[in-house]
């Protein structure tokens, strides 16, 4: 294959216009798909003639926006080096082929040691040619880069940057895998508009251009897209401006211009997720601040006097949980049980859409709960009463939601701390009041160190049961579409959450007051007679935080309606559907976009977060059955299979 040739590879069939597919985004997703397409193409490609893959983005291939090489060094993945793959495995429910291949960890070391033989070849004055799967990339990482290759470990949390390595990797070594004679152009424009009629040839406008790209079939592999504000975004970005204040609303925190934010000066910040991290960091060791270790073996922030003063709330109060540091060993918890295909397809078959609260949510706490107290039974049995099998079978016969199960708990657990109690897990501060702001940061503190103290400690072991049974849920949720919001944020504050190592950073910059925790149920408003905003919370009755700077730390909601994103928000003018909740309707079988009427569209399809059936991530822990990877290979197929029958219909008409 070839990359922007001037003209298409010889061939021994009679020529014809190769058939074309343009997919717009070129990051994880679109990579991932390209690995899938080349995978797939030798069962349902390869007789076909050889074709064009278009792909439209701004921003390089494999990273795209948010991977992007030109990060700062500072900000990390939230993900262990080893639980990031592009690749399937075993686990992955598909019909095309497995193509192994390495995680980051494994790659990363890969490269080191190549580049390390590479350059004992050159001392000793040999050279020879190099083949490392069909493609170079990797083994050329720049010298901090390959710094950071050398000293990765599975259990490391990457740089972005290394990580973007990786991405790029994949992505030229799928290009690389694609059938002879397949030709790849990349295009560094933004796309604007999809024309064409539903049985026909479609039109991809690209900005600035006045001829489009013609295809046979277009793919949205958009990522993560900027929104334009809400209502009360507006209103606060209307009163920073007549107050000359600083209002940074939601968006990649890599995007966002902190330089206004003035040293020594309070900055409210609303969010303490993954997004307050990333902010966090800009703007403390960003701004020339270190730690250290004290003689005692705590961490200590060094302030450079360049940092604002950050106060932070959100809903919870807290921050996402830490990633756990350890791993599961013996028997891994046998789900989905309680919340599988079974479940879903009969929730799908009931009239009407299933109400999460009601309907979906019950299965779930039942499949949560039954990962939990396996664990438990089978690898801390001195913590339980009885034997696994009885209490299995009478968990399975308690409805989902109702009292006995709890019955069953408390006689089986006699710990409460024992038992998975998952209000207060998603609420830790309900109910909760201090007395004033210092206690409430001492209380931050101790919770924090015990999320931390219970995240990498094996005695804890059910946490990671629960943990991948919110994996395998997640799986089932992409059948069912469009749930809402919460679950979402239920997931991420349980799941993906920041590395160990930050939450102890925060702690530290804590200590330094540099952080100060506001507590639950933030609330934010504008004083217009003293021209600040303001920020109390539910945990300290009566307290109140002014500042001339609000930051919201986190990434805008995937909407199509108020999307920024010419593209998207054209499609739906055009007649593509949308969800109650503002994303693209997509065919759950292959991705397809539907119309109003619930039609799906033969030529055109979409993946990822603003989409209905939008996965946890482009990329997965290892055998996980990850969402994406389904979905990838899925779109792969059904991409391939309308290539060929149009293949077929040019080789009757000619």
């Amino acid at each position: 294959m070839s990359a922007n040739p001037d003209h298409p590879a010889h061939s021994d069939q009679p020529f014809r216009s190769p058939a074309t597919v343009v997919i717009v985004g070129a990051g994880p997703r679109a990579t991932g798909l390209i690995e899938r397409i080349a995978a797939n193409a030798p069962e349902l490609y390869g007789d076909g003639a050889p074709f064009e893959l278009h792909l439209v983005d701004p921003h390089p291939p494999g990273g795209g926006r948010i991977w992007r090489p030109d990060q700062s060094p500072l900000l990390w993945m939230n993900s262990m080096a080893e639980d990031v793959t592009m690749f399937t495995d075993e686990s992955v429910e598909r019909e095309g082929p497995i193509r192994p291949g390495p995680s980051l960890a494994e790659w990363a070391r890969e490269a080191w040691e190549a580049r390390e033989a590479r350059e004992a070849r050159e001392a000793r004055g040999v050279r020879e040619a190099r083949e490392v799967r069909g493609a170079e990339p990797p083994y050329a990482l720049p010298p901090e880069l390959a710094a950071e290759a050398a000293a990765l470990t599975g259990r490391s949390f990457a740089t972005r940057r290394l990580q973007s390595a990786y991405l790029r990797w994949v992505y030229e070594r799928s290009v690389a895998d694609l059938p002879p004679g397949t030709i790849v152009h990349e295009h560094r424009d933004r796309a604007v508009r999809v024309t064409g009629p539903r049985d026909g040839r479609q039109q991809v406008w690209l900005e600035g251009r006045t001829a489009p790209l013609t295809a046979d079939a277009v793919v949205l592999a958009l990522g993560h897209l900027d929104a334009e504000p809400d209502a009360e975004q507006r209103a606060l970005t209307a009163f920073a401006a007549e107050h000359q204040l600083v209002h940074l609303p939601p968006e990649f925190t890599a995007d966002s211009d902190v330089s206004a934010l003035r040293p020594g000066e309070p900055v409210i910040v609303r969010g303490l997720g993954l997004a307050f991290v990333d902010l966090m960091v800009l703007l403390t060791e960003g701004r020339g601040g270190r730690y250290e270790r004290g003689p005692d073996g705590e961490l200590v922030y060094r302030p450079s006097g360049r940092e604002p003063v950050l106060y932070a709330g959100s809903r919870r109060g807290v921050p996402y949980h830490a990633k756990i540091g350890y791993s599961l060993s013996g028997e891994r918890p046998p789900v989905p049980r309680f919340f599988g295909p079974a479940e879903v397809d009969t929730l799908l078959s009931r009239p009407g859409r299933p109400d999460f609260r009601r309907d979906i949510w019950p299965l779930i706490a039942k499949e949560l709960g039954f990962a939990h107290y396996h664990r438990l039974f089978t690898a801390h049995p001195e913590r339980v009463t009885g034997e696994w099998s009885a209490f299995e079978e009478k968990y399975a016969a308690c409805p989902p939601g109702g009292p006995d199960l709890d019955v069953l708990v408390a006689a089986a657990v006699p710990d409460p701390a024992d038992r998975l109690d998952l209000d207060t897990l998603d609420r830790p501060l309900a109910g909760l009041r201090f007395s004033d702001h210092e206690t409430l940061q001492q209380a931050l503190r101790g919770h924090i160190e015990a999320d931390l103290a219970r995240r990498h400690d094996p005695a804890h072991s059910p946490d990671l049961a629960v943990f991948l049974a919110l994996l395998s849920v997640y799986g089932q949720l992409i059948r069912l579409g469009d749930i809402g919001g919460w679950w979402h944020g239920f997931f991420s504050f349980l799941a993906s959450g920041p590395p160990g190592p930050r939450l102890e950073q925060l702690l530290a910059l804590s200590r330094a007051g540099v952080v100060r925790f506001l507590g639950a149920e933030m609330t934010v408003t504008t004083d217009p007679a003293r021209g600040v905003f303001r920020a109390s919370s539910a945990s300290v009755p009566g307290h109140a935080v002014e500042a001339r700077a609000l930051v919201e730390a986190r990434l805008p909601e995937p909407t199509v309606d108020r999307s920024r994103d010419t593209l998207l928000r054209s499609l739906h003018r055009d007649g593509a559907a949308a969800t109650p909740a503002g994303l693209l309707a997509v065919s759950p079988a292959d991705g397809r976009i539907l119309d109003r009427a619930g039609r799906p569209h033969p030529r055109r399809f979409a993946l990822g977060p603003h989409t209905d059936a939008r996965a946890s991530g482009a990329f997965a822990r290892p055998r996980t059955n990850a969402p994406a990877f389904r979905q990838n290979d899925a779109t792969a197929r059904a991409l391939l299979r309308c290539l060929r029958e149009l293949s077929c219909r040019a080789t009757v008409t000619a």
